[in-house]
């Protein structure tokens, strides 16, 4: 079976190159496949990491605006979680695009 193979593929060099293309193609476990797999898994982290950075920076930023003085606290109460004082009305206001 070895003898009916051309005399190139029969080479000892050219057997030992495609056993190893083998090897890192499909059998190692850094092989392409498990590379490919790693590097968009890695890509969908990073723009992960992007997304929390800016929520941090946001929290960040409102955290500052709290701890401000009193009327800070009052107006931050009143944008974000619509808090009102007793003799008042809140009427809400949206843009239409």
């Amino acid at each position: 079976m070895f003898k009916k193979l051309p005399k190139s593929f029969r080479n000892f060099y050219f057997l030992t190159a495609f056993i190893f293309l083998l090897w890192m193609l499909a059998l190692d476990s850094n092989n392409l496949i498990t590379r490919f797999q790693m590097s968009s898994k890695l890509r969908s982290l990073e723009n992960e990491k992007e997304y929390y950075v800016e929520k941090i920076e946001e929290v960040r930023k409102d955290h500052d605006e709290l701890f401000g003085d009193r009327e800070s606290i009052e107006k931050f109460a009143r944008e974000k979680y619509l808090m009102k004082k007793k003799t008042e009305d809140i009427f809400i206001v949206e843009e239409q695009d």
